[in-house]
C-alpha cells in the first residue's frame, strides 16, 4: 500500500484528503512569476499554542506579482477560550455581532483556500503552529505548504536593498510599515495585517529586482 493509500485509509475528511493530494506532484516547480501566494494573518486569544486558540484568519492572494483583491478569505471562528487582557489588541471582544465559523469550519475553508499556496506571514513561526495546532486538535495533520516569512526576508535582504549590515531578525510588522512606507491604518485585525505582509512581500521583491527565471526556492 502507497504513502497516499495510508493516509486515505485514515478517512480523513474530503477537504483534507483533497489537500493531501495537491502535494503528491513533487517535481512541480514553481517561478516567482507563476506561483500563487497567500499572505495571512491570524489574530488569537493569546500567545500559548496549546491554551490559547485562533479569533480571526485572514488571508490575500498574490497572483502574477499582483495583489488579487478577488481573491481573499476573513474568518471570525466562534470562540470557547476568551482573553480580556488581547482585546486591547485586536480588538476582538466576545460579543462582537461577527458571523463566526466553528474551527473545524474554519479549517475547512482555510486548507480549501490555500491549496499548495506558497504563504506569506510575519513571524511566520507563531501562525503556522496556531493553525497546526487547531489542525491536530480535529485529528488531522500539520500544514504542508512552503513558508515564506517577511520578517526573516526582510532582515536577510535588508543590506541589499540599504547597503547597510545593520539588521537584525525580530523586525516587527510596524518596523516593515515605517521602512518600505506602508500604512498601518489597518493593524492588528487578520485581514488588515494580511494585507499589509502581502504589500510587505511585494516591496521587498521589488526592491531586489527580482527576475522571472528566478525559483521560489531562492526566497527560502
Amino acid at each position: 500500500m502507497s504513502l497516499w493509500s495510508r493516509k486515505k485509509s485514515k478517512q480523513f475528511p474530503d477537504f483534507w484528503n483533497s489537500y493531501l493530494a495537491l502535494f503528491e506532484n513533487k517535481n512541480n516547480k514553481k517561478t516567482i512569476q507563476n506561483a500563487r501566494f497567500i499572505a495571512f494573518d491570524t489574530e488569537t486569544t493569546g500567545f500559548d499554542y496549546i491554551d490559547d486558540r485562533i479569533l480571526s484568519i485572514g488571508g490575500i492572494a498574490i497572483n502574477d506579482i499582483a495583489i488579487d483583491v478577488a481573491d481573499q478569505l476573513e474568518l471570525y471562528l466562534e470562540q470557547d477560550v476568551f482573553n480580556s487582557d488581547t482585546v486591547e489588541i485586536h480588538g476582538i471582544r466576545k460579543n462582537n455581532n461577527f458571523d463566526t465559523v466553528s474551527e473545524h469550519e474554519a479549517l475547512a475553508l482555510f486548507i480549501k483556500h490555500i491549496g499548495d499556496s506558497i504563504l506569506i506571514a510575519h513571524h511566520a513561526d507563531f501562525d503556522r503552529k496556531m493553525i497546526n495546532k487547531a489542525l491536530q486538535r480535529h485529528g488531522l495533520g500539520t500544514l504542508k505548504n512552503k513558508f515564506l516569512d517577511t520578517g526573516i526576508l526582510f532582515s536577510k535582504t535588508k543590506h541589499l536593498i540599504y547597503r547597510s549590515q545593520r539588521n537584525h531578525i525580530n523586525y516587527s510588522l510596524d518596523e516593515l510599515c515605517d521602512d518600505l512606507k506602508i500604512s498601518k491604518s489597518d493593524r492588528h485585525t487578520a485581514s488588515g495585517d494580511a494585507l499589509i505582509t502581502a504589500l510587505a512581500f511585494l516591496k521587498i521583491l521589488a526592491k531586489l529586482k527580482i527576475e522571472k527565471r528566478d525559483r521560489v526556492s531562492i526566497l527560502f
